[in-house]
Formats: C-alpha cells, structure tokens, sequence
C-alpha cells in the first residue's frame, strides 16, 4: 500500500464522516460517497485481505505484519470517521428528516445526481452488454425503492444481527442504501433508537452482523471488479440512477404507520411534481441546496485528484 503522511489519513477520516453522514439517510449510500472520493476500490481491497490466512500471519509474525497487509491504517481512519459522524448526525439527521425532509432530500437528490455523472465516466468502454447491464441495475433500484416496508419494527438480536449483515452489504454498494434497507426490514428505527439511547449491547450485535456481511460480500465485488470493472461499473451507475426516485424530495404519503413512540410516520409515499405538492414545496431553497449538493461532489472530485497526486 502506498505510503501516506498524517494530512492524508486526517483527509480520510473525512471522507468516512460523509460516508457515515451519508450511510444515516434512508435512501443514500455511503458507498456512492467512498466511490466519488477516490477511495473505493481500496475500501474493498483492505476489507477482502481480512480472513483466515491473515489470522495465520498473526501467529506467525504478528499484528505489525497484519496490520500492513490488512492496510489497517486506512481502515482505522475511515472507520474512525464513520463512526463519529454517526454518532453525532444521527439525531441531527433523525431531525431534519421529520422537519426538513424536502430541503434535505433535495440536498442529497443533488449529490447522487452528480456522483451518477462522476462514475459513469470511470467506464472506458460502453458496448451492448454495459448497456443492458446498466438498465438493469436502474430497473432493480427503482423497484427496491417501491417495496414497502415491514410493517413491524424488531429489536430482537438475532433479527438485528441479520439486518446488519445484510445493510452493510448496501451500504458498500454505490446507489443503494444500507439505511433504506433497514427501514425495508422494520430495523431502522430501532437502531437509531440504539444509537440515541447508547445501547451498546445491540449495536455490538448489529455491528457482527456487519463484520460477516462485509467480510463475505467485500470478497464477491472485489473480484467483480477485477475481472468485469466495466460491466460492474454499468450496474452500480444504474443503482444510482434508479435509486433518485428514492430520495425525491416531493413526496405524497398513501398511508402512514405508527412508529416504536407510538408516533404517525409516513409508510408508502409516491414522488409527485413540486407544483403539485400539498404545502409549501420550498422549491427555490431545494433548488439551491440541490445544486450546493452537485458542487460537493465536484469539490470530492477534485480533492480526490489532489490527495491521490500528492
């Protein structure tokens, strides 16, 4: 792995607090942002060394020589800022989402519209198959994004386990998200309901089913992406196209459900015009957050470049 100074891993750690940011929101994945941030592919190389021959070289020639293959400094620091954004934006976010969903939908409707045109320009080469490969993985997102979800919210630590082990396989996904997953299989809740009250028994449970869902599909991609990054690259563009329709900001609820507070929260919504939205549909702010969103990405973009030259 390639050497790096202090400034570097601190640069990091930021982009996995966008990612964490990024990974709360139920209809965005921190995978888009590890991937518009120059950092993906390394992501998965890192967690894929992760298994039984790295536990040999342990007892052979100790943690030193793991921590190097396992490039464990990068891992540290990006995992150092999921970790804090998480915990900090989780009530900011949860916030925002009851009061401000149009402005901050649009925020992030901005982004994800971006990141389409950044990773759709890492294809060197659309033929057919890319083609139809992309399609499909738009068509797939879209038809997640109409599920609805599980009516009851479980907390029970076997069904957390398998909610972790299966979101964390989104959340490393471009254009899917590990939290609309959650919200797909009633967990959401109850895990940011973990988080607020420092449950730390059930985010321990949650965070193994992490560790197996991520050991085991960071494997499957990885080896995607060394033999098929062209094809690979349509699926997870058309994952994001097909993922807007998740995160538009204008939305009309069909029918509500009451939440673990007892609480009325919308359960099946259908994206409407702005023009026709019931309220005040905030469209020059969404507008101008929308586009504050696309220029992040741009700025990524760059400081992408500018780490990975230097």
């Amino acid at each position: 792995m390639q050497q790096r100074k202090l400034i570097h891993y601190l640069v990091i750690s930021l982009k996995g607090m966008a990612m964490g940011a990024a990974d709360v929101v139920p209809g965005v994945s921190g995978g888009t942002i590890a991937f518009i941030s120059g950092i993906y592919e390394e992501l998965l190389t890192s967690i894929s060394s992760i298994n039984f021959k790295t536990l040999k070289l342990l007892k052979k020639h100790g943690i030193k020589e793991v921590w190097k293959v396992i490039n464990g400094s990068f891992l540290l620091s990006l995992l150092l800022g999921i970790f804090i954004s998480i915990v900090t934006l989780a009530q900011l976010i949860s916030w925002l989402l009851e009061y401000k969903p149009i402005l901050l939908w649009s925020f992030f409707f901005g982004l994800v519209l971006a990141s389409i045109l950044y990773i759709g320009k890492q294809i060197t080469h659309w033929k057919i198959s890319t083609v139809v490969l992309f399609i499909i993985g738009a068509c797939v997102a879209y038809y997640i994004t109409t599920l609805q979800p599980l009516v009851t919210e479980n907390s029970s630590p076997l069904f957390l386990f398998l909610a972790g082990s299966i979101a964390i396989c989104a959340m490393i996904l471009p254009g899917i998200s590990g939290s609309f997953i959650l919200v797909l299989l009633g967990a959401y809740r109850p895990v940011l309901e973990a988080i607020d009250s420092k449950d730390f028994k059930l985010l321990a449970i949650l965070a193994a089913g992490a560790i197996v869902g991520l050991l085991s599909f960071s494997k499957v991609l990885k080896w995607l992406f060394n033999h098929y990054k062209n094809l690979t690259l349509a699926v997870l563009t058309g994952f994001i196209l097909g993922s807007l329709n998740k995160i538009w900001p204008w939305k009309k609820t069909l029918t509500w459900r009451l939440n673990s507070k007892g609480i009325e929260v919308p359960f099946n919504e259908l994206s409407i015009s702005p023009f026709s939205f019931e309220g005040d549909a905030q469209i020059a702010m969404a507008i101008v957050l929308a586009i504050v969103g696309f220029i992040v990405i741009i700025l990524l973009e760059k400081i992408a470049n500018l780490t990975n030259k230097s």
